[in-house]
């Protein structure tokens, strides 16, 4: 796990009264800078465009599209980064104050990966352990799932990348040619290094989601649009922003 982050779960256990670990008493010169993303306490004041969902305030960059699944009653459901065919789904989690969520929750999303019918294995990544996995294709009701030209059951590969921040986790979900391309990876990497979390000090379980919105100015705009189809058993839209 890079260092930074280290450095923020020790902040958050200095706001208890906890002592930093001997190990981490060094002059701030002498350390590297915290690495994103970023928690709301640590972020720098710089001048990137990012677009406020609440819990995640995600950069605009050219080349990036953003965009917001909504439900029925038009409360987002997911936020993800599009380029070039690629897709990049982010998340946010409450998570304890001090300790891991990614390490636990790695080993079993790769074992209900694998139980799924799909395989995943350990890697290592800029933000520490990875997944690298392949994903059983959905099946439709009472119909076998979706087969390549062998014959065998078809997968699509994926990529989940997971970052522990004090009391939050975020994890990300890269498919397309990200999923397998450093690449093609790169700019939605670098995208999720300018991420910043607001956890805010609420109680929540964790692992629970931490709530995501739209902007204020989208707010209005697409809600009249849900409400107007939200009797329709259309799927539920989806925003470019």
């Amino acid at each position: 796990m890079p260092f930074g982050r280290k450095r923020r779960l020790d902040r958050s256990a200095r706001e208890r009264g906890v002592a930093p670990e001997i190990e981490d008493r060094h002059h701030d010169d002498e350390r590297e800078a915290t690495t994103g993303p970023y928690d709301i306490g640590d972020a720098a004041d710089d001048d990137l465009e990012r677009v406020d969902f609440g819990a995640l305030q995600i950069p605009k960059t050219p080349g990036n599209d953003l965009r917001v699944s909504l439900d029925a009653k038009g409360r987002v459901v997911s936020v993800s980064v599009h380029r070039d065919g690629s897709a990049m789904q982010i998340g946010a989690y409450a998570a304890p104050r001090d300790g891991s969520v990614w390490v636990d929750l790695g080993p079993e999303l790769a074992a209900s990966i694998t139980k799924q019918g799909g395989q995943a294995s350990q890697t290592e990544g800029p933000f520490g352990m990875e997944l690298a996995a392949e994903l059983a294709a959905q099946r439709s009701s009472g119909k076998d799932g979706a087969k390549d030209s062998s014959g065998k059951a078809a997968r699509r590969p994926a990529r989940f990348v997971g970052v522990d921040g004090p009391r939050w986790f975020v994890r990300a979900v890269l498919t397309g040619p990200a999923a397998t391309d450093p690449d093609a990876a790169e700019p939605l990497l670098e995208a999720l290094r300018e991420v910043i979390v607001v956890r805010g000090s609420d109680p929540c379980p964790v692992r629970e989601p931490l709530p995501l919105k739209l902007p204020a100015e989208l707010a209005e705009r697409f809600g009249q649009v849900v409400d107007a189809d939200a009797d329709k058993p259309s799927p539920a839209p989806t925003i470019t922003i």
